[in-house]
């Protein structure tokens, strides 16, 4: 008997460490696969976007602004390759890619570039017969050391529209409405904070209604308040009187002993 009895505790003391074990494992399994997931599908979804081809130079590529941008393109070639905002970028079936480099280290970009927006279609065109908008496009190749070194200061300073606009013959710059904005939003800011204008007339009427109708609930509680504090002077009084007849009645009843 203390044989069986022996076994069995050995038993249920293995039992309750398998338990233990197999509920560590279950947590581990629940808690830690979501972000492999994640990561897992991640990186299958990057490895199945197929990269460009590296494009071979005979020499570092020369570049020219695309008038009313600041955006750079090299035009003596079949592909488009752009610069923009200290990246180079070209599309390719479909996608966009960027790069430190102009000619190596192509990665997928998620969306199009805010630039291209900008840029029309028959650019090469354009470029090739030095139109642009029906004026005279006198177009100087800048190399691309030049403009790595200096893209951000020469949009900073406006620079191309100093350059006879772009070296677009009696081009008129055109009106850049975001950066107005930005420059009305940034005097405001320095004034103490955007500038409160008249409410019209819609708004000031809804707003004389709902100050009506918060008088009227204001009036609203003091009347019930008023009711209350009423009924509950009245339920006192009764009170007062009933605790008086009771006494009475006791020192009637002892007047009779």
């Amino acid at each position: 008997m203390k044989t069986r009895i022996a076994s069995c505790s050995i038993w249920g003391g293995y039992t309750m460490k398998k338990l233990f074990f197999e509920t560590i494992v279950l947590v581990l399994i629940l808690v830690f696969p979501i972000p492999v997931m994640a990561n897992g599908a991640r990186a299958d979804v990057d490895v199945s976007i197929p990269m460009p081809p590296a494009i071979v130079f005979a020499g570092p590529p020369h570049l020219v602004v695309i008038p009313e941008t600041y955006a750079y393109v090299v035009p003596d070639i079949d592909v488009d390759i752009f610069f923009y905002s200290g990246w180079w970028w070209r599309p390719w079936q479909g996608r966009w890619y960027r790069s430190r480099d102009y000619h190596s280290g192509w990665n997928h970009h998620h969306q199009v570039p805010s630039f291209y927006g900008h840029v029309p279609r028959g650019w090469r065109n354009d470029y090739k017969q030095h139109r642009w908008k029906g004026h005279q496009w006198n177009h100087q190749p800048i190399s691309h050391q030049q403009v790595k070194q200096n893209w951000n200061r020469w949009e900073k300073d406006k620079h191309w529209e100093k350059q006879n606009t772009w070296g677009v013959q009696d081009m008129k710059p055109r009106k850049d409405y975001r950066q107005q904005n930005s420059k009305v939003e940034q005097k405001s800011r320095n004034q103490g904070g955007p500038q409160h204008t008249q409410p019209k007339q819609g708004q000031y009427d809804r707003g004389q209604q709902d100050r009506g109708q918060s008088d009227r609930g204001k009036h609203d509680r003091e009347q019930y308040d008023r009711r209350q504090y009423d009924r509950g002077k009245h339920d006192r009084e009764q009170y007062d009187r009933g605790q008086q007849d009771r006494r009475q009645y006791d020192r009637g009843q002892q007047n009779k002993n």
